[in-house]
């Protein structure tokens, strides 16, 4: 740190190094390139730089989109339907207008978009069950923090401040955003003033007291499902209320996803699940395992298994579901799952009651209705006569070995969030745009009562570079 009183002066100052803060850092580096007065950016990170990253730097980062780079059609129709209209659907149509140049944008800069196989169905293609392997960044999250941090590595003029908590925001005389009070690792306060601020660092996922308050009870049970989300303390969403900020968003809801128990590995979700059973530590079933794809029920298994079984859960299968193609990519816990060649071996190793989960088992097995299973669509195969019933993929668990998972729910990102316009400014209430002040990614809030996957990180990127185009449209050359 600078022993000067003068504090250091930015173009702009970007909140968080994830997806959101890369993307309006870089973006805003691009914007100004050539300016006879160079810009001067400064990017703030709690973590230090081997953390640094957040959630982004441990998601697989699922991409909805097609081989041609364009979003799933269906996609912001589908946020508006499960959302009963309450979310924005501009923001998800801009969102759609905005994906193919954002990703060429992330892979001008190395990121590398891999199209590979999954062992199931999903609905990234036109909300229609489809075969057709969905997108990622090769090497994950990891791969966007990485090259687009190194690019601002390599940028003379971007400063890239670690171990830096925001305090909170500054303003002018008029109201305009014009820094940020940070504390760095030393303890020590500093004020950094900046033409434009832009908050990029995620939600509330990592403070107990604030998902207690707005998640409610039992919040503190919720395991973080990766180490980098501990650092999202709701530092935008306090900031920006404290200035008038409006929000948007359900802030009692989040996105949790069943989690491997076994293991502290990040991201140990459990996707391919469709063709077996849960049960719970009862040794009873509680949810309708097949009544839709996976990309369209594992955020409903996490919040139930959270809010309504304890965080205890198991999943059960048999040769049936080990006999699906590639079926151990969707399984992502670095352990196995238990094998056994009778139920009641499967429940010693389960930790679990073997006469329960064969009494389960067996009454599921009875129910299973006729038809033909086929893992690769919804095949109608349901179960008759229980409750919950099972509408698709409903096979008898019959044929050794039988398989397991012990189950927790991890808390991967929350809903409520700050309200943002069309160019990422943070708006009040009324609409109203606060100079000088934009937000990008989870720190914004968008989704109700579901979130349609495999846009988060999109929607960080691109919002992330349309922030950074308005803010540099605002500034001098």
């Amino acid at each position: 740190m600078s022993g000067s009183t003068t504090p250091p002066q930015y173009d702009l100052i970007v909140i968080g190094f994830g997806a959101a803060g890369l993307s309006a850092a870089l973006s805003f580096a691009e914007e100004t390139e050539g300016r006879k007065t160079p810009a001067k950016i400064a990017v703030l990170e709690r973590s230090g730089k081997e953390e640094r990253g957040g959630a982004t730097r441990w998601t697989g980062a699922f991409l909805r989109i097609d081989q041609d780079r364009k979003l799933d059609t269906d996609w912001a129709e589908h946020v508006s339907r499960v959302s009963g209209g309450l979310a924005d659907i501009e923001y998800c149509r801009t969102v759609e207008r905005e994906t193919r140049q954002t990703l060429q944008f992330v892979e001008k800069h190395g990121v590398e978009i891999a199209f590979e196989d999954f062992p199931l169905p999903h609905t990234f293609d036109g909300g229609t069950p489809s075969m057709t392997p969905p997108a990622s960044p090769r090497g994950g999250g990891a791969s966007i923090v990485e090259h687009l941090g190194a690019a601002l590595e390599n940028d003379p003029r971007v400063d890239i401040r670690y171990e830096t908590e925001a305090l909170r925001l500054t303003t002018s005389d008029d109201g305009r955003v014009d820094g940020v009070l940070v504390r760095t690792a030393d303890g020590r306060t500093q004020r950094l003033t900046g033409h434009a601020v832009v908050l990029a660092c995620g939600g509330f996922e990592g403070n107990a007291e604030m998902l207690t308050r707005y998640v409610g009870d039992k919040a503190c049970d919720l395991p973080l499902i990766a180490p980098g989300i501990t650092n999202n303390r709701g530092d935008a969403l306090r900031m920006a209320l404290e200035l008038g900020a409006d929000t948007a968003g359900q802030f009692d809801g989040i996105h949790a996803e069943p989690v491997d128990r076994r293991t502290r590995k990040a991201d140990a979700v459990l996707y391919g699940f469709s063709t077996g059973i849960f049960v719970n530590a009862k040794m009873e079933r509680f949810f309708d395992e097949g009544r839709d794809t996976w990309d369209n029920t594992f955020e409903h298994v996490g919040y139930e298994i959270w809010k309504n079984q304890d965080q205890e859960a198991y999943w059960i299968a048999d040769a049936k579901t080990l006999a699906i193609p590639g079926i151990t990519n969707a399984w992502l816990s670095d352990v196995p799952p238990e094998q056994a060649e009778t139920l009641e071996e499967l429940a010693g190793k389960l930790g679990i009651d073997a006469e329960g989960l064969e009494k389960t088992v067996a009454e599921f097995n009875a129910a299973v209705g006729p038809g033909e299973f086929d893992p690769t669509r919804l095949d109608g195969k349901a179960t008759v006569g229980i409750e919950p019933k099972k509408s698709n993929w409903a096979t008898p668990l019959d044929t050794a070995p039988f398989i397991g998972v012990p189950l927790t729910a991890a808390i991967c990102f929350t809903y409520g969030g700050i309200r943002t316009d069309l160019d990422g400014r943070v708006v009040t209430p009324s609409g109203t745009a606060i100079p000088g002040l934009y937000a990008a990614g989870e720190a914004t809030g968008l989704f109700y009562h579901a979130y349609p996957p495999a846009t988060s990180v999109l929607r960080s990127l691109i919002f992330g570079r349309l922030a950074a185009r308005h803010a540099a449209a605002q500034q001098s050359v």
